[in-house]
C-alpha cells in the first residue's frame, strides 16, 4: 500500500530587512551596463541640431526672465540639452575615463559659452532692462541650492539607468534649474553688473558640480565597469581632487545660507517689535524699512508725537527681542507747540511733502531742460542752414545766369535702414551745363555745405528734369 503523498513545505518569509532591501534595490530594473554606457556618452556630445536647440531655449528663458513669466522659463528648461555633458562627466570621473572627461568638460564649456552670449545679446538688443523678481532671485545661491542640484542629481542619473525611461530627466532639469542662472549671468554681463553676474554663475557651477558629484555617487553605487589605475596613488589623487572641488564649491553655499536666514530671523523679529511697541491708538506706523546689512530698523509714525523717553524705553526693550545689536531711527512730525506733544505741526507736516514732491520731480525737470536745450541747438542749425541757403543760392545765380528759380534744401532719404537729410539744389535752366560742368557744380556744392553726400537736379525750361548728379 503506498503512502500519502506529502507536499513539501512553503518557502520561509523573507526577513522584514530582506524585504526592505529588495523594495528599494536600484540593482533589480537596472538597464544593461552597455545600454548604459552608449546613453550617457550620447548625450555629452553637442553637434548638429543641439546647439540650435540650446539657443533657442536661451532666447526663451531670457524672455521669460526679462518678463517675469514662470511657464516660458519652465518651457525652457524641459528644452535645455545642458544636462547631458554634465551626467557624462560625473560617469566619466565614476569610471576613470579621462577621455570621455576631457570632452564633457569641453562641451559644458561650450554650452556655457553659447548660452552666456546668447542671453547677454538678447539683454543688450531688448528694451525692458528692469531686474525682474525672477531674475533677481537667480544671483544669490544658498545651502538650499547646493540641496537641490544633489537631490536632482541623484534622481537625475537613477532615472537614466533604469531599463524603462521615465519622465525624471526633464523633472531634474526644472528643479535644478539650469538655464535661468546662465540667462541671468548673461543680464549681469549686459549691464556690466558684476555681483549678478558673479552670483548667477556661482549658482549655475553649484548646479553643475553636485549633479556631476550625484553620478559618481550612483556609479560607484552600482558598480558599473570602470578602469583600473596601475598607480592605486593616482585613484586616491583624483578622489581627494572631486572631494576637494565639491567643497570648495559647497561650502560658500553654507556661509550665504547662514547669512540668508539671519536676515530673515532679523526682519521677522523686527516687523514683530515695531507691531508689538508701536501699537498706541494715538500713534499709526507709516513706514517700516528694514536694513539687514546694518541693522537697522526705521520707522516713521504719524498721529501724537511719542516722547524721548518713551522711544528710549522702547529702544531698551530690543535687547529682550533677540535685537541686541540693532539700532531703531523713529521719524515723527514736528509739534507747533511743545508744550502740547498732541498738536501735530501740519505746516511742518506739509513742508515735508512738498520737498518730497521736489526730489521726485528733479529728474524730470532735468529732462525738460535737456530736451529745451536739444531744440535751442536744433533752432540755431536751422538758422544757419537758412543764412548758407540763400548765400548758396545768390553764388549759384551769380556763375550760371542762365538758370532761374533756383531753389536750395533739404531732402528726406533712406540710407542703410535710416532715413537722413540731403541738401539738393534745383534750378530751371535755358541752356544747361554739360556733364563735366555739373560735376564741377556737384562738388562745389560739397564743399560749400559740407557735406559727401548733395544733389543737383537741374531742368529746361519746359520742365522736363534731363540732367541729375551723382551723389
Amino acid at each position: 500500500m503506498n503512502a500519502p503523498h506529502t507536499p513539501p513545505p512553503p518557502p520561509p518569509a523573507p526577513s522584514l530587512r530582506t524585504a526592505i532591501a529588495h523594495r528599494f534595490s536600484l540593482l533589480d530594473d537596472k538597464a544593461n551596463d552597455d545600454e548604459i554606457d552608449r546613453s550617457l556618452r550620447a548625450g555629452v556630445e553637442l553637434r548638429g541640431a543641439t546647439p540650435w536647440i540650446l539657443m533657442f531655449a536661451i532666447v526663451i528663458a531670457s524672455v521669460g526672465l526679462n518678463t517675469n513669466s514662470n511657464a516660458v522659463i519652465i518651457g525652457a528648461m524641459l528644452v535645455s540639452p545642458l544636462m547631458g555633458p554634465i551626467v557624462g562627466l560625473g560617469y566619466g570621473i565614476g569610471i576613470f575615463d579621462f577621455a570621455l572627461v576631457r570632452r564633457s568638460v569641453a562641451n559644458l564649456a561650450i554650452a556655457a559659452g553659447i548660452s552666456l552670449l546668447t542671453s547677454t545679446l538678447y539683454f543688450m538688443l531688448t528694451p525692458l532692462d528692469e531686474a525682474q523678481s525672477e531674475l533677481l532671485a537667480r544671483t544669490t545661491p544658498s545651502l538650499w541650492d547646493v540641496l537641490i542640484a544633489l537631490a536632482g542629481g541623484l534622481a537625475g542619473i537613477i532615472g537614466q539607468t533604469r531599463r524603462e525611461k521615465s519622465n525624471v530627466i526633464p523633472g531634474v532639469a526644472i528643479a535644478t534649474a539650469l538655464m535661468p542662472p546662465l540667462c541671468t549671468a548673461g543680464y549681469g554681463l549686459a549691464n556690466g553688473n558684476w555681483s549678478v553676474f558673479g552670483g548667477a554663475f556661482y549658482l549655475f557651477s553649484i548646479n553643475c558640480v553636485f549633479i556631476a558629484f550625484a553620478a559618481v555617487v550612483v556609479i560607484e553605487f552600482l558598480r558599473l565597469p570602470h578602469r583600473k589605475f596601475i598607480d592605486p596613488r593616482r585613484g586616491r589623487r583624483v578622489k581627494g581632487t572631486l572631494l576637494f572641488i565639491v567643497l570648495a564649491t559647497g561650502l560658500p553655499s553654507i556661509y550665504l545660507a547662514a547669512r540668508l536666514v539671519d536676515n530673515e530671523v532679523f526682519k521677522s523679529r523686527a516687523r514683530d517689535f515695531v507691531r508689538k511697541e508701536f501699537k498706541a491708538a494715538s500713534v499709526h506706523v507709516l513706514d517700516t524699512r528694514l536694513v539687514p546689512a546694518t541693522r537697522e530698523i526705521e520707522v516713521t509714525l504719524i498721529g501724537q508725537r511719542l516722547p524721548a523717553p518713551v522711544i528710549k524705553a522702547i529702544e531698551g526693550r530690543m535687547a529682550d527681542a533677540g535685537l541686541t545689536k540693532a539700532r531703531l531711527l523713529v521719524h515723527q512730525a514736528q509739534p507747533e507747540d511743545r508744550r502740547d506733544d498732541s498738536k501735530l505741526d501740519v505746516g511742518s507736516l506739509k513742508a515735508e511733502i512738498l520737498a518730497d514732491i521736489v526730489r521726485n520731480n528733479q529728474q524730470a525737470l532735468q529732462e525738460r531742460d535737456a530736451t529745451i536745450a536739444a531744440l535751442r541747438q536744433q533752432l540755431t542749425g536751422q538758422e544757419g542752414w537758412v543764412e548758407l541757403a540763400a548765400a548758396v543760392t545768390r553764388e549759384f545765380e551769380a556763375h550760371y545766369p542762365q538758370c532761374g528759380n533756383v531753389l536750395m534744401g533739404k531732402a528726406a532719404t533712406p540710407a542703410q535702414g535710416a532715413t537722413v537729410a540731403v541738401p539738393f539744389l534745383s534750378a530751371n535752366c535755358r541752356r544747361l551745363p554739360g556733364s563735366e560742368e555739373n560735376k564741377r557744380i556737384t562738388e562745389w556744392l560739397k564743399v560749400r555745405t559740407g557735406q559727401a553726400d548733395v544733389r543737383v537736379v537741374l531742368a529746361a525750361k519746359r520742365g522736363k528734369i534731363i540732367r541729375q548728379s551723382d551723389r
